[in-house]
């Protein structure tokens, strides 16, 4: 079975852009091979800090022979017309066939194409993905115009055993920077031995490990996981859960090796956020906790080298770093103490918002208003979020935030604490930033929902005040994950009138908005907010599993405003489409839609005039009517009162009823009287279901 292995070697690549190069490598190859018509049965990427690495198996040795037929000109078209078909060909005009068409007599050609070598291909293939390869970002060097993550120094390219030689100029001109293609790489850039050649993936991966280089990025990260637990389990520790921090450092090194460090104990007065965060982000150090889950003065660093002395001297050398770290981090933290949240809330007059939306502090005086109008809504007190809301974005303008903007809200949090504000209030500026993602929890306080969906409207209403919205995949402020959490939250509960908020938030952009130009009219963002919030929530559902039609035929009746409200009469909807009453249900309304729709065309006239109780003949359509006559009230009153489940049950009961009238009652009948008067029935029927939903766009259920 032929094998392939490709490598580029190069100075570090970033961490945080390994998995994606990765990925990227396998499906520009596989895109590329399909392109050429060259099957392969497995494919895989590998990447370190320093190489890229695929590993192709079952790849196809040679294109297949392949014949194509061309149609040309007619066979008595002008000569100069057959002249430039024939050239394009390659073929003489006794080598070409004629064939009668429809159209006439033309001339077929039959051009066989010879498949060629992979091993031709492949040097081809891999030039084009190296010069095409989507790098976040890249640079040149030397005299280079082309670019790649970072500068290269040579290259791996074996087939079956044998070198495929070809280079890549990083110079168009073909000087300065190039990379050569064989059999040869290097190892760990300390311990690693001098440059070796390889014959197959088997001997390169083994090769590698001799020199100190794990290839695969899962046997690293299993091997780290396993070192730190380790060395945790032998305090009686446990290492403090961080998948991100865990996959950072596995790309940042090639021969992990995990050492125990200690963090003086006169640090530990600092919150568990600001020790966790500083070596985190400065040192890439994991933290361990207790078996209460309280931070201990222990953290664990993976260097990338096999110490001589066991790591003595390292660890001394990064304890005294990260020391250094945390006296800054404490410095910050008590000086800001210092000085109250009221006053750090001053200085958000220095901050922009957003160069057409004003300073910090005008965002933050309209989130009070909104966050006082909405307060009641979701169970919190009015005049406290309105208070809580102006210190929410105090911490902005702290040093601690300013060294580390991760510990936004959080150190507003504690700082409030500090301050002696109540529990809810320290708790609700943390929490006014979540969700953060889409699986991300929600602020679990009235409180802090409160300030959360305040400050969101906020910000999407003025963005799209000043005609910024998403356009096909770009959404550089993150207007999309805004909308949904306000779905999420508002989703939860509070009888919200989501356009009454858009339109109150509007009013409050009113004095950034009297001298901007070219800016939509408030009818228009109103429109488009709206627009823009259903078309989420479809999407945010559909992926909750309510099907598409279940929504749509919600959404056709009814107040969209409160999407709480909205949520429980598409959940019940669609649990009642999918009961047997309720199959059976729809199949009644989609006959007695079209009887009803046939007939207005055949007649030219609608059917919706009241019902002549005393021109009712038959049983069952006296019951169907007194049925649909008893209910109205009924369900007039459940769907006001968003009592959905009631509304289903009342559909249900009809189910029977429906059976009968059609199973005993002729609708066209000779008497023109007694139709109209049937027909008017049915189109009663239709209009009492369509109040609960638009059940013509519900599609067959399978």
């Amino acid at each position: 079975m032929s094998e392939l292995l490709f490598e580029i070697l190069c100075e570090e690549i970033p961490a945080r852009m390994q998995r994606r190069a990765a990925d990227d490598l396998k499906s520009m190859f596989t895109e590329r091979l399909a392109e050429q018509k060259l099957q392969v049965q497995s494919v895989a990427t590998y990447v370190t800090p320093r190489r890229l690495a695929l590993h192709a198996i079952g790849l196809e040795t040679q294109q297949r022979d392949v014949t194509e037929e061309r149609r040309g000109p007619r066979a008595d078209a002008p000569q100069a017309a057959i002249e430039g078909f024939l050239a394009s060909t390659g073929l003489t005009l006794e080598q070409c066939s004629q064939r009668e068409t429809p159209k006439g007599i033309f001339l077929f050609a039959n051009i066989q194409r010879k498949g060629r070598p992979a091993k031709d291909i492949l040097p081809e293939i891999f030039n084009d993905i190296i010069a095409t390869f989507p790098w976040p970002k890249s640079q040149r060097w030397a005299v280079g115009n082309k670019t790649w993550v970072r500068p290269a120094h040579s290259g791996i390219c074996l087939f079956n055993g044998e070198i495929l030689p070809f280079s890549f100029h990083f110079n168009g001109a073909g000087e300065g920077p190039m990379i050569n293609f064989g059999n040869q790489t290097q190892g760990h850039r300390f311990m690693g031995g001098p440059a070796f050649s390889v014959k197959d993936f088997a001997d390169y991966q083994a090769q590698l490990k001799k020199n100190y280089v794990i290839l695969s990025a899962n046997e690293r990260r299993a091997l780290i996981e396993q070192q730190i637990t380790k060395l945790a389990e032998a305090k009686n520790l446990a290492v403090y859960p961080d998948p991100g921090l865990l996959e950072e450092v596995t790309g940042l090194v090639e021969w992990p090796q995990a050492h125990l460090g200690q963090i003086d104990p006169e640090f530990m007065i600092l919150p568990k956020e600001i020790l966790i965060t500083s070596m985190r982000v400065h040192q890439r150090y994991f933290a361990l906790i207790d078996d209460k889950g309280q931070l201990v003065p222990y953290f664990i660093l993976i260097s990338n080298i096999m110490a001589k002395d066991g790591g003595k001297t390292l660890v001394r050398g990064n304890e005294r770093v990260l020391r250094a770290r945390l006296a800054d981090a404490k410095f910050f933290y008590l000086q800001d103490q210092k000085v109250s949240l009221k006053e750090h809330a001053k200085k958000l007059e220095h901050i922009v918002f957003h160069d057409r939306l004003g300073l910090m502090n005008e965002k933050v005086a309209r989130v009070q208003i909104l966050a006082q109008e909405i307060a009641s809504y979701l169970g919190a007190e009015p005049q406290l979020s309105a208070d809580v809301a102006g210190l929410m974005k105090a911490d902005l303008v702290t040093g601690m935030v300013g060294e580390f903007p991760e510990l936004q809200g959080i150190m507003g949090s504690y700082y409030a604490q500090l301050e002696g504000y109540p529990e809810v209030a320290a708790q609700a500026i943390a929490a006014h930033y979540l969700p953060k993602g889409a699986g991300d929890s929600l602020p679990d306080s009235a409180l802090g929902r409160t300030l959360a969906l305040a400050d969101r409207i906020d910000t999407l209403v003025g963005f799209f005040a000043v005609g910024i919205r998403p356009t096909g995949s770009k959404d550089p402020f993150a207007l999309r994950r805004i909308a949904l959490a306000i779905i999420r939250i508002l989703e939860q509960g509070g009888d919200l009138k989501l356009s009454s908020l858009f339109e109150k938030a509007y009013t409050l952009y009113h004095p950034q908005l009297l001298h901007q130009k070219e800016i939509p009219s408030q009818a228009e963002v109103l429109e488009q907010l709206k627009a823009f919030i259903l078309d989420r929530l479809k999407v945010y559902w559909r992926e909750q599993g309510i099907r598409h039609d279940t929504i749509s035929a919600a959404f056709a009746v009814g107040n969209h405003d409160s999407l709480y409200v909205l949520k429980a009469r598409v959940k019940a909807l669609e649990d009642f489409i999918g009961s047997p009453e309720g199959f059976n249900l729809l199949t009644g309304y989609r006959r007695t839609v079209n009887i009803v729709q046939i007939e207005e065309r055949k007649d030219g006239k609608n059917y919706s005039g009241p019902v002549q109780e005393s021109a009712l003949v038959a049983e069952a359509e006296k019951a169907l009517y007194r049925a649909l006559e008893s209910r109205r009230p009924l369900l007039e009153a459940s769907l006001q009162n968003h009592d959905f489940i009631s509304v289903m049950n009342e559909l249900s009961a009809l189910r029977p009823i429906i059976d009968r009238y059609f199973e005993t009652v002729t609708v066209n009948v000779e008497d023109s009287g007694l139709r109209a008067n049937r027909l008017n029935t049915l189109a009663m029927m239709r209009q009492t279901l369509e109040k609960v939903a638009d059940f013509n766009q519900v599609e067959e259920r399978i």
